[in-house]
């Protein structure tokens, strides 16, 4: 048997480049005792939290393969619920940065996140147009409520009533009484998409954005609070104005009761608030208290207004009525009764219009105590922004507090490039050139520049050259961070750039058909005395279509072209002549590469095929399907015949050129990977991607098996394909507005088998000991009893204590979907077991939670086994009994809390009264003083 290739394993190193990530939404978290300082924001599969005052980062919540679509942090300010383009989310604690809980129930991303006022419920919205409302302290879903028919667009709780609003694609507002858990009205007066939602007025008023550039306001009336029950619907709340631009034919509202008998509110549209921006409303917040209300569309301007409170709003209405009066007066008219109202535009007042440097993505706002409203932007360009503004100032103007960008470019990133040496990177963009220090992952320069599309470091790492899409070759000094040189080297871009293998001179090719061949010289600087470097044109090879691609041969024999005709030319360098031409791509060559030996070139086309050849006779070797989009980078590794080509389906994947196979896929990118490159010791690769980020790979000292790869990717394939699969379907339930959080999993499906498993296992050892017991009794003896190996493992535990502890280790928001996964066979034992447990007293909570979800799903199978009567029968006594044990125990310590809270607040009051008693005798005492001093100098 022959010796197996042997190769070694690339694993992700750092993601750096990336501010924010435009996806998701930046938000405030509360971080070291301090509100309005630190911000959370998605990047990429992570969260970033930023310092904003220092502009560092300070924690990075990681998250596993899916991008983050939303963040939402609880009210106590210790979490941060992370929603994910699969449809998962994960509770983070901002204390250690761990996830503590994992929700699993959506089929698409995640939209929309809320906590209730208490932080004790979750809510989450979807692309799969379902709602769930999940426990964070019992770490379950609750129930799923359907009824939108697009993508939820946000979800708000209403801190009194247990009710909750939902918004849609759909352009339906649904409003969800969560004790029924149904829908019992829905609001249908909007035209087009429902993008945001925002309830203000101690959430007497809700408004909502739509894709034109009305914000309509809503009266909420809570049915207890609506004096006369006859009072027809359509009649409009008081003290609410239609003085807005109101139309009454075309938007009326209409209010479809699903269940009119359960009618909880009364909403009824009162107007519109007009926004300057005509394109749709992308975000529409307030903050905690609703005193201030924000929106903003696809452009980079956010709309401030101010609500006003109750009290302001009594003030105004008696100024207005004062006003009213004196008018009346001089008119020499009656007085007015009643008459004056406060229009929706006095009410809600517009105080200043924010314009960001780029398109807004999301903001979030914080009132201070003291007044000052905080604004943290979040920019399509890898930017995030703080404003701080005055409420309280005449004429309110935002200031731009802070502004975090050292940490990446503002466009995507074309062209990277290493050092010799292995430790600086070079990556350019439409803006800038950062070089970076690999094992740091600091940016050390950054320099201003053209549209770069190609680079390299000059031999010596001490000038950088980058090629531009108006034809330039720039030349940058890195010590001094300055362009020192700038050629006009072809009419149109210069697309690619390449080192001589003598290193002393490069190549270039470009969009006006040429060729170009560059030397480096030193020129006498009019500046200074010392020469500094520059590069002289020596020859130009003219071709019949744009050069996309060039290549030297390692021996600088040959020079390799790829053209616009999906052609690769290779040329003599000395005599410029003809050699081969490649031909066999159906779409242009846009990245190649020659091996270190010069006997093989890799090229990598649009057409998404990789193709090897051979340089001696231009035989085409073998033609590999790469990727699943354009191939849009292909580098060789040093000293070896594997190469890695990127493409635009965002995978980098590894390739053996002699054996024709597919080594490894690098997965983390989120959208098309540009470009990438290798180190020279081909220790470490950095690839640049649409969504901002640049990641570094490394190479580790692990051997990497084929057969085990090909193993794993059909596993993650299969545990795909089961996520994909139709959901289980419970006996009885109609598919209605209400259904289990849950979703099948993979983890669901291996909680159930080891649950099955463990029942397994517990019947053998119960046959076994009946069969040990009769062997005893024969032999009139003790005969020694043979321990399973798993029990001993566990401490010695009985059969039934092992089933206990495998069920107590599923995890709580997977135990309703592994038990419905369960099949019936299995559960009479279960119930036998639970009826042992529940006796004993054990777990309670989680058992009966087990075994009524049991009995709802296997109801008729239950009550028609005449086996599982007595245990029903024995079920019942148990649990009733256990349960009310179990409530007499929480009652008692809930009584003793409340004392021991009453004693503190007491003891707490006393000490202020005697505290404020003190300080009135210390005021008493100086007055006396004073007033005695005042009478000795008269």
């Amino acid at each position: 048997m022959g010796l197996t290739r042997q190769y070694l394993r690339y694993e992700p190193a750092a993601l750096f480049g990336l501010v924010a990530s435009a996806r998701g939404n930046a938000v405030f978290v509360a971080l070291r005792g301090e509100r309005g300082r630190y911000v959370a924001v998605p990047a990429c599969e992570h969260v970033f939290v930023w310092d904003t005052r220092k502009g560092e980062k300070v924690l990075i919540l990681k998250g596993l393969k899916q991008e983050v679509s939303y963040l939402c942090p609880s009210p106590d300010g210790l979490h941060l619920a992370v929603g994910y383009e699969d449809g998962s989310i994960r509770v983070f604690s901002l204390l250690s940065g761990e996830a503590n809980i994992t929700f699993n129930g959506h089929k698409a991303a995640v939209t929309a996140l809320q906590y209730d006022h208490l932080g004790g419920r979750l809510v989450s919205g979807s692309k799969d147009t379902d709602v769930i409302v999940w426990d964070v302290i019992n770490e379950s879903g609750l129930y799923r409520l359907r009824g939108h028919k697009d993508a939820v667009t946000q979800v708000l709780f209403l801190k009194e009533k247990n009710l909750l609003v939902t918004s849609g694609k759909d352009t339906l507002v649904k409003w969800w009484d969560l004790d029924t858990q149904h829908c019992f009205k829905t609001l249908v007066g909007h035209r087009t998409e429902v993008w945001g939602m925002a309830l203000i007025s101690e959430e007497k008023r809700l408004i909502t954005g739509s894709a034109d550039s009305e914000l309509r306001v809503w009266d909420i009336m809570y049915i207890q609070e609506v004096k006369d029950p006859d009072e027809p619907e359509s009649k409009k709340s008081k003290g609410s104005s239609t003085g807005a631009e109101e139309n009454t034919e075309e938007d009326e509202t209409l209010e479809l009761d699903e269940h009119p008998e359960e009618r909880l509110i009364k909403c009824s549209k009162v107007g519109s608030i007009m926004r300057e921006g005509r394109d749709r409303v992308v975000t529409l917040g307030t903050d905690r208290m609703g005193k201030v209300l924000a929106c903003h569309g696809t452009d980079a301007v956010l709309e401030v207004f101010s609500v006003l409170s109750e009290e302001e709003v009594q003030k105004k209405l008696e100024k207005k009525m004062k006003k009213a009066k004196k008018k009346a007066k001089q008119n020499s008219e009656e007085e007015p009764e009643g008459t004056v109202e406060l229009s929706l535009q006095e009410e809600i007042q517009r105080v200043t219009n924010i314009r960001a440097s780029s398109k807004i993505k999301s903001f979030d706002l914080i009132l201070s105590p003291k007044g000052e409203l905080k604004i943290v932007l979040l920019l399509q360009n890898n930017i995030v922004e703080l404003y701080h503004l005055n409420l309280s100032a005449q004429v309110p103007q935002a200031v731009r507090a802070s502004k975090i960008t050292i940490g990446g470019h503002r466009s995507d990133v074309r062209t990277l490039a290493f050092s010799s040496d292995n430790i600086a990177i070079l990556s350019a963009a439409a803006e800038s050139i950062k070089i970076w220090n690999r094992s740091t992952l600091q940016c050390i320069r950054t320099m201003d520049c053209e549209y770069a599309l190609c680079s390299l470091f000059v031999p010596g790492d001490r000038q950088v050259i980058v090629g531009t899409k108006t034809g330039k070759l720039q030349l940058y000094d890195l010590a001094s961070g300055s362009l020192m040189e700038t050629l006009n080297a072809h009419d149109g871009a210069v697309w690619s750039i390449a080192l001589s293998p003598d290193q002393r001179g490069v190549v270039t090719g470009g969009a006006d058909k040429c060729v170009k061949f560059w030397e480096f010289e030193l020129v006498k600087d009019e500046s200074s005395i010392q020469k500094r470097l520059s590069m002289k044109h020596v020859r130009v090879l003219q071709l019949d279509e744009d050069v996309l691609c060039v290549r030297y041969s390692p021996n600088q024999k040959l020079l390799a072209v790829s053209l616009l005709d999906c052609t690769v030319k290779i040329f003599y360098v000395d005599t410029l002549k003809f050699f081969l031409s490649l031909y066999g791509h159906k779409l242009p060559v846009l990245c190649m590469d020659i091996s270190y030996d010069g006997t093989l070139i890799a090229t990598g086309s649009a057409d998404r095929n990789v193709k090897i050849w051979g340089l001696d006779f231009g035989d085409c070797h073998r033609s590999l399907f790469a990727h699943d989009d354009s191939v849009m980078y292909l580098q060789f590794v040093a000293k070896s015949h594997l190469f890695f080509t990127a493409g635009k389906d965002s995978k980098i994947k590894q390739w053996d050129a002699d054996k024709f196979e597919h080594i490894q896929t690098l997965e983390g990118h989120h959208q098309e990977v540009w470009c990438l490159a290798l180190s020279p010791n081909g220790d470490y690769v950095v690839s640049a991607s649409h969504d901002k980020s640049l990641r570094l790979w490394e190479r580790t000292r692990e051997p990497l098996i084929l057969e085990e790869e090909r193993e794993m990717q059909r596993e993650a394939e299969y545990e795909d394909s089961v996520a994909k699969e139709e959901q289980p379907v419970v006996a009885g339930e109609t598919q209605g507005e209400t259904g289990l959080a849950g979703k099948k999993t993979i983890e669901t499906i291996k909680a159930a088998e080891q649950i099955m498993e463990a029942i397994e296992l517990y019947r053998e050892e119960m046959a076994k000991l009946k069969e040990h017991k009769a062997i005893c009794k024969a032999a009139g003896k003790e005969v020694p009893y043979p321990v399973n190996p798993i029990l001993r493992a566990y401490g010695n535990v009985t059969p039934s204590a092992y089933v206990l502890e495998v069920f107590k280790k599923v995890k709580s928001s997977e135990l309703e979907e592994s038990l419905l996964v369960l099949p019936f066979s299995y559960v009479p034992d279960l119930l036998k077991l639970f009826n042992e447990y529940i006796h004993l007293g054990s777990d309670i909570e989680l058992l009966c939670r087990a075994l009524l979800f049991l009995l709802k799903i296997h109801f008729g199978q239950i009550t028609s086994n005449h086996m599982l009567v007595t245990v029903i029968e024995n079920l019942k006594k148990t649990t009733i009994s256990r349960v009310s044990e179990a409530r007499d125990v929480l009652g008692f310590n809930m009584a003793g809390l409340q004392y021991l809270k009453r004693e503190i607040e007491a003891k707490d009051d006393v000490t202020f009264f005697a505290d404020a008693t003190d300080r009135f005798e210390e005021k008493k005492r100086k007055r006396k003083k004073k007033e005695k001093m005042i009478l000795a100098v008269l």
